[in-house]
């Protein structure tokens, strides 16, 4: 992995990355945001809920918001759900999508593994959060960096 955030993915590569939340988003209320940053400097985990409240993920309506962290550096990465998401699956709910997007991220290939982790979790959102006509896009869609 390259240390500096820059390089990680190309402009391309991250415009890939923000099409996928747009087709994962679909077919969900659900909203997903991915954050890229050199490092967590220290519990992954706890900077992942930070970053979640800065961000104003648990501002959304149905408290449907999913976070997908990674810390370049630290090669590390969480996947986070809201209160709303974590009310209605089980424990082992986000882990087909961790295990999915891990066999990309170990062969060197980080925007698929990013598409298919976002792409996975808007068919599972859609399972418990379906798109209705009344759904706003209530967050925006870019990749943001620490």
């Amino acid at each position: 992995m390259s240390s500096k955030i820059e390089d990680f993915l190309t402009a391309d590569e991250e415009q890939d990355i923000v099409e996928a939340i747009r087709v994962a988003e679909l077919n969900t209320s659900g909203e997903i945001r991915v954050h890229i940053e050199k490092t967590s400097k220290g519990d992954a985990t706890a900077r992942t809920l930070e970053l979640f409240h800065t961000l104003k993920m648990d501002n959304t309506r149905l408290q449907n918001g999913v976070l997908i962290y990674l810390a370049v550096e630290d090669k590390t990465f969480v996947i986070y759900g809201d209160k709303g998401i974590n009310k209605v699956v089980g424990e082992s709910f986000w882990d087909s999508t961790k295990n999915l997007m891990q066999s990309y991220f170990k062969e060197g290939n980080f925007k698929q593994g990013l598409i298919e982790g976002i792409l996975k979790s808007g068919e599972q959102l859609k399972k418990y959060f379906p798109y209705s006509d009344l759904d706003t896009n209530e967050l925006t869609n870019e990749i943001s960096k620490g």
